[in-house]
């Protein structure tokens, strides 16, 4: 990935500031309660939603097997229906390629659909650079935009935003990007629409060039599909001249019909809905309607990386619902900038320090951003076991070990920080392997749980600063259970 947030410090002083703010907890707290209870009623509609849930892992672990395979026929499928496919290793040579196809056209504005992979990349910020002037067109992204923010949540990237602050947004710098707001805005959520539509229709019908990601690739056919609430995407898809897309090599699937599966199961995960308003399909071009000139950019950028790791790959099967944000308690009152990423939540825990490695604070906090209470592996409709790759990470950054970095196999270093943790790990690990110790040790504690602290010293003020220590039982199970049941000890 192209790097962390300006700025952003660990999770946990993130996670701090964001605790303390009441309005963004406020706001987090409605917008997530209320997804997550229309997605439960959505999804208590369909009767077999486990078996889809089965069939979407299935598919995925699937295509992710044979990825080599799928996207060489991906490309010969988009080619021969007239378009055309850049492979990107990285960032940086992902934004180059846009800005050389942008500028080649001649134009120096450029209109995007809702894209997190191009968010991923800084997209906007490299064409910017470039003298190219990108404009958002989804309503959420049009707010971060105008308001100099950046995403939140990856269904709603405003989630943190109320409908006051909104309207300010919009009176105080529409005008600095096209058409202003009007002057009696109101906070009314049909208003706040209506400035959006207005200010937004100019650009669709002035754009030459428009920029998409796609939540989905099909190698059989070469087609790709998005899907929307709003219609932006429809607008973005069709009206402009050349179409460029950009889009990580993990959203593939092999053939059209697999789509039955992730269109059932993604907006009922994502917005409560038996399907989307808008889904937009489109293969290569046509002359006599749509774009007449499509390229693809298939973005690596860590992901052949994250596939070499046995246990961290399920992460790639993401369709990037959300579901997993709305449930869990540490999004909901940390919210999304706390990730110092554009996937925030439980699956940019385990997404964000695989792609972009965790040789930085906030990337090696990351893992540790969870409760692990394991109610987004519930929601996920694709069986992505979070905790799993949580546990899998932390060790990961506590013991060091093999893994894969820009394509080579590298061993890494314990990182700094964790030397108790992993000295009362090899502690524990050792006691366990001794129950004569592991006896006394408990006779011992329960004997003196009198004089045991109500917090740890040193190091250990990190667990008990915000939670009391569990009080010693009396005795410990193993003699419990030989006094009541007349057991013997374990040998």
């Amino acid at each position: 990935m192209s790097g962390t947030f300006v700025g952003m410090p660990a999770f946990p002083e993130a996670a701090r500031a964001a605790v303390d703010n009441p309005t963004l907890r406020g706001n987090l707290r409605h917008a997530t309660h209320t997804i997550r209870a229309k997605r439960a009623g959505a999804v208590a509609e369909l009767a077999d939603w486990a078996e889809l849930r089965e069939a979407g892992r299935r598919i995925k672990d699937h295509t992710l097997r044979h990825l080599d395979r799928f996207l060489e026929q991906l490309e010969a499928s988009v080619t021969a229906a007239g378009g055309t496919v850049h492979w990107a290793e990285d960032a940086d040579e992902a934004n180059r390629i846009v800005a050389a196809l942008v500028k080649e056209t001649g134009e120096s504005e450029v209109v995007k659909v809702k894209s997190m992979a191009t968010q991923e990349i800084g997209l906007n910020e490299a064409l910017e650079a470039e003298g190219i002037r990108a404009y958002e067109t989804d309503l959420a992204e049009l707010i971060v935009q105008l308001g100099k923010d950046r995403p939140s949540h990856i269904l709603v990237p405003a989630i943190h935003r109320n409908r006051g602050e909104i309207r300010d947004i919009f009176t105080h710098e529409m005008a600095t990007w096209g058409r202003p707001a009007p002057e009696d805005l109101t906070d009314t959520p049909a208003d706040l629409a209506e400035a959006a539509r207005l200010h937004l229709r100019e650009k669709f019908l002035r754009a030459k060039v428009g920029i998409s990601g796609a939540n989905f690739m099909v190698a059989e056919t070469g087609t790709l599909v998005v899907v929307e609430s709003e219609g932006n995407g429809r607008m973005c898809l069709t009206l402009p001249e050349t179409l460029i897309s950009v889009v990580g090599i993990e959203k593939i699937v092999p053939t059209w019909r697999d789509l039955e599966v992730f269109l059932q199961t993604l907006p009922r995960s994502s917005t409560a809905e038996r399907m989307n308003p808008y889904t937009s399909m489109w293969t290569g071009t046509r002359d006599e309607d749509g774009p007449r000139a499509f390229h693809l950019v298939l973005l690596d950028n860590g992901r052949t990386d994250t596939l070499a790791d046995r246990v961290g790959r399920q992460a790639l099967r993401c369709i990037r619902c959300s579901a997993c944000l709305n449930v869990c308690p540490v999004y909901e009152r940390a919210g999304g900038h706390a990730y110092g990423s554009v996937y925030p939540g439980p699956i940019g825990a385990i997404l964000t320090p695989q792609l972009r490695g965790t040789a930085s604070e906030i990337d090696a906090s990351l893992p540790y951003a969870s409760s692990l209470c394991g109610a987004c592996y519930e929601v996920c409709p694709v069986a992505i076991d979070i905790p799993e790759v949580l546990v899998h990470l932390r060790e990961r950054i506590v013991e060091g070990g093999p893994a894969v970095r820009h394509g080579n196999k590298v061993v890494l270093r314990p990182a700094k920080g964790h030397a108790a943790e992993r000295a009362a790990m090899r502690a524990a690990a050792w006691a366990f392997g001794h129950p004569g110790a592991l006896r006394t040790g408990q006779r011992l504690a329960a004997r003196s749980r009198r004089l045991h602290p109500r917090t740890l010293p040193g190091p250990g003020r990190a667990w008990s600063g915000t939670r009391d220590l569990p009080a010693v039982p009396a005795e410990p199970f193993r003699d419990w259970w030989q006094r009541t049941r007349g057991g013997k000890d374990a040998k």
